[in-house]
C-alpha cells in the first residue's frame, strides 16, 4: 500500500523516513500541535513551498533545466485566483475558473518559452528566462489599474474559509475549528496531494526519460528521445505546479501582490531550498522547504533571547541581535552545502 502511494519510491534511509514521518505529521496536526497564527502561518508556508520547490526540483533535478522564471509562473497562479476573486466576489467556481485560467496561460507561456530555447545552452536559456520573468513583473507592477501595482490586491474567499466562520460549536482539543483551519487543511490535502502526484511524474517511465537526458542529453538523442520534447513538457508539467501554489498562496494570504509571488528574492529561496534538500529527491523538496521556512521564522526569535541572555559579553550580544540573522542563515546554508554536498536527502540515502 506504502509502495503504491508513494511510487515505489520509499525514503531508503530510516533517518529519513523519521524525519520525514515528523514532518507530515507535524503538518497534518500544526493547527493542534502548534497553537498561534505565526504557528499555523508557517505551516501553511511550508506545504506551499513544498509543491513549489518539488515543481522546480522536475525541471532542475530530474531534467538538468536551470531556469529563473518560477516565480513567473507562481505569480500567474497567485494572480489568477486573486483577480478573479477581486472582480467577481468570493465564490468556489470563481476560484476554479481563475485557477484554469492561469493554468492555461502558465502552460501556454511555458510551451512557448521551451520550444523556442530549450534549444539553446543552459546559460542562454536560464538568461532567457530571467527575461522574461522581469518582463512579466514589470507589466505587473504597471498595469495597476488591473493588477493593483506595487500594492498587489487584497481580495475576499468564500466565506467557508474566513475566520469568523464556525464548523462546529465548541473546541475540539483545544482548537475552534473555524474557516481559517478549513483553509489551512485545505492547503495541505491540495500540497500533499500535488506532491504525490510529482512523485508519480518522476518514477515513471516518462522520469525515467528526464533523468537520461539530465546526465547525458546527446546519449538521449541518439537512443532515439526527442529531448527538446521532454524538457518542454517538464517545463510544463512544474509551470502547471507552480500555478497551483501560487493559488494557495493567495489564498492562504486573501492578498497578491508582486513581493509576494513575483519577486526573485523567492526565486533565489527556491534555489537555497532545492540545495539544502537535495537535488534530484522529490523529498528533498520537503526537508529543503522546511529547514529554509522554519529557520526564517523563528531563527530571529532564537538569536533575540541569545542576545539577552548574553548581554554580559557585549560583543557576542551584539552578534547575536535578531537583525543580523541573515548572516546566520547565510552560514547554516554554507555549513549545509559543505557537510552535505549532494545535499541532506542524498546524504541520508548515500549513508544507507
Amino acid at each position: 500500500m506504502l509502495n503504491a502511494i508513494l511510487s515505489d519510491d520509499l525514503p531508503k534511509s530510516r533517518i529519513l523516513a523519521v524525519v520525514l514521518a515528523a514532518i507530515l505529521i507535524g503538518l497534518a496536526f500544526a493547527p493542534f500541535l502548534f497553537p498561534g497564527a505565526q504557528a499555523i502561518n508557517t505551516a501553511a508556508k511550508i506545504c506551499i513551498f513544498i509543491v513549489l520547490v518539488a515543481s522546480y526540483d522536475l525541471l532542475l533535478g530530474y531534467t538538468g533545466i536551470v531556469s529563473f522564471a518560477h516565480t513567473m509562473f507562481f505569480g500567474i497562479g497567485g494572480y489568477g485566483v486573486g483577480l478573479a476573486l477581486y472582480s467577481f466576489g468570493p465564490g468556489w467556481l470563481v476560484i476554479l475558473a481563475g485557477l484554469l485560467i492561469a493554468l492555461v496561460v502558465a502552460v501556454v507561456l511555458a510551451l512557448l518559452i521551451g520550444l523556442l530555447s530549450l534549444r539553446v545552452r543552459a546559460i542562454f536559456y536560464a538568461m532567457i528566462t530571467l527575461a522574461v520573468a522581469s518582463a512579466v513583473a514589470f507589466l505587473a507592477t504597471q498595469f495597476s489599474e488591473y493588477t493593483g501595482g506595487e500594492d498587489g490586491r487584497s481580495f475576499r474567499v468564500p466565506e467557508v474559509l474566513r475566520p469568523g466562520f464556525r464548523l462546529v460549536d465548541g473546541q475540539i482539543f483545544g482548537v475552534d475549528i473555524n474557516g481559517r483551519i478549513l483553509a489551512y487543511y485545505l492547503v495541505f490535502v491540495a500540497a500533499l496531494t500535488l506532491f504525490l502526484m510529482a512523485l508519480r511524474v518522476v518514477n515513471s517511465p516518462f522520469g525515467r526519460v528526464l533523468q537520461a537526458i539530465r546526465e547525458n542529453d546527446m546519449r538521449a538523442e541518439a537512443l532515439g528521445y526527442r529531448v527538446v520534447y521532454y524538457r518542454t513538457v517538464a517545463n510544463c508539467l512544474a509551470a502547471a505546479m507552480a500555478v497551483c501554489a501560487g493559488a494557495m498562496s493567495a489564498l492562504w494570504l486573501r492578498y497578491t501582490g508582486p513581493d509576494t509571488t513575483l519577486s526573485f528574492a523567492i526565486m533565489l529561496d527556491i534555489l537555497l531550498m532545492v540545495v539544502i534538500g537535495g537535488m534530484g529527491t522529490m523529498y528533498g523538496a520537503v526537508v529543503g522547504a522546511t529547514l529554509f521556512i522554519v529557520a526564517q521564522n523563528y531563527l530571529q526569535k532564537l538569536m533575540a533571547s541569545g542576545s539577552a541572555a548574553t548581554e554580559a559579553i557585549p560583543l557576542l550580544s551584539k552578534l547575536l541581535h535578531p537583525d543580523r540573522w541573515l548572516l546566520f542563515l547565510g552560514i547554516l546554508f554554507v555549513l549545509s552545502v559543505y557537510f552535505f554536498p549532494t545535499g541532506i536527502v542524498g546524504r541520508l540515502r548515500g549513508r544507507r
